[in-house]
């Protein structure tokens, strides 16, 4: 009952703030695998990665729900035409 609540609250958001959340996962993905080029403890590189990585997720499915089925196919077509020009 919860996730169904909040998943309609997300997707009353705007399509901009579904790219903007979106766009937010790739500084967590860097961030996440960054410590893994450090010479830290093993156990700090697997707590960095772990929180990291799952805020990337958490943006990533977030910014995809808000987008929705329309939103994709919209950008699709935008980076299609712009290959095309």
């Amino acid at each position: 009952m919860k996730f169904t609540a909040i998943r309609l609250w997300l997707q009353k958001l705007s399509f901009r703030t579904g790219v903007i959340v979106l766009a937010l996962c790739v500084p967590c993905y860097l961030l996440s695998f960054a410590p893994l080029l450090t010479d830290m403890d093993a156990s700090y590189k697997a707590a960095i990665w772990t929180v990291m990585f799952g805020m990337a997720k958490l943006f990533q499915y977030s910014g995809l729900t808000i987008i929705g089925a329309e939103g994709i196919s919209r950008i699709r077509k935008f980076f299609k035409n712009r290959r095309s020009a």
